[in-house]
């Protein structure tokens, strides 16, 4: 048992608060842990982190959240729609290399730190089944933006072709043995994500997780609840695209978010771009505020090991 040891924490020198005491284990209760997880601000002596990779993972988010403007303002000003990889061939058009590395480096970083979230829990998530549903989201997440970053580098090489729209990939799931299932099930995968998001927006947890002066703010939360619902509906009509295609054998009936935003009448249509405009502040808000666990190198690398030896 902890028993009687304390740490003491005293009072700065301009604020002559009296020192306060703690049982060591209370400190660490998943009560207290939140979404700093173990290692930010209270790392194990000797543990490896890296300052340059969380920076990186800042501009991953900012990066997210550029996409999602463009994405948005493509709707505004010229009623085109457009999904993450053609916003993303967009950016490169007009801010060209620089941008596109940079973007790159950023997906990179995020990525790689959803998986570290998914291997390690940096983030605290949820006990049990809820917890695992978390981190496999995340690992997906992590996914997909290595994607996208290897399509930032292809970009970059001057491969202009490679954007393959959801007919094209639901074409190519056919092909395969239970290939209809497939796409059924990656189609309820999305319906679920986009319910996720719904739930996400009501719950307002993600302003948990960013510095409590802003996560607090009415504003905040109103434009992340927002941007969250646009990205809800987006995916569920995504799904729905995706497990008609599959009820049917057609790949020309899949689609993404270039055929969903395509496929929803005025004023709708500019209200839900409206709301992933606001996802896209609520990025650029998260690069700035938001709490980012550090990646402990040293753990990373002994799950890596086990996961190899496995």
């Amino acid at each position: 048992m902890m028993g009687e040891v304390r740490i003491r924490v005293l009072g700065g020198k301009d604020s002559p608060a009296p020192a306060k005491s703690h049982r060591v284990g209370e400190l660490f209760t998943p009560e207290r842990r939140g979404p700093a997880a173990r290692y930010r601000g209270g790392r194990k002596d000797g543990m490896r982190v890296n300052t340059r990779f969380t920076a990186l993972t800042r501009l991953g988010f900012a990066a997210r959240g550029l996409l999602y403007i463009v994405i948005a303002l493509l709707v505004f000003r010229s009623g085109r729609s457009e999904d993450i990889g053609g916003a993303l061939a967009e950016l490169g058009r007009s801010g060209g290399d620089p941008l596109l590395l940079a973007i790159a480096a950023g997906f990179i970083a995020y990525g790689l730190w959803r998986l570290a979230d998914a291997a390690l829990d940096l983030d605290g998530h949820d006990a049990g089944a809820k917890g695992a549903r978390q981190r496999l989201a995340a690992a997906g997440s992590g996914t997909i933006y290595l994607m996208l970053a290897w399509q930032a580098i292809r970009l970059i090489a001057g491969d202009r072709l490679i954007a393959s729209n959801a007919t094209e990939q639901a074409s190519t799931a056919l092909q395969m043995p239970g290939g209809p299932l497939l796409l059924i099930a990656a189609g309820a995968i999305l319906v679920g994500a986009g319910l996720f998001q719904l739930v996400l927006a009501y719950e307002c947890r993600f302003c948990e997780r960013l510095d409590p002066e802003i996560g607090n703010r009415p504003s905040v939360r109103f434009i992340g609840r927002a941007g969250y619902s646009a990205r809800g509906v987006i995916f569920m009509l995504s799904g729905y695209f995706i497990v008609r295609a599959g009820l049917d054998a057609r790949a020309s009936e899949a689609g993404g978010m270039e055929e969903a935003l395509r496929w929803l009448d005025p004023p709708v249509d500019l209200i839900v771009a409206a709301g992933l405009l606001l996802f896209g502040l609520f990025s650029i808000l998260e690069a700035r505020f938001r709490v980012i666990p550090d990646v402990p190198l040293d753990e990373a690398a002994r799950v890596a090991a086990q996961t190899a030896r496995s």
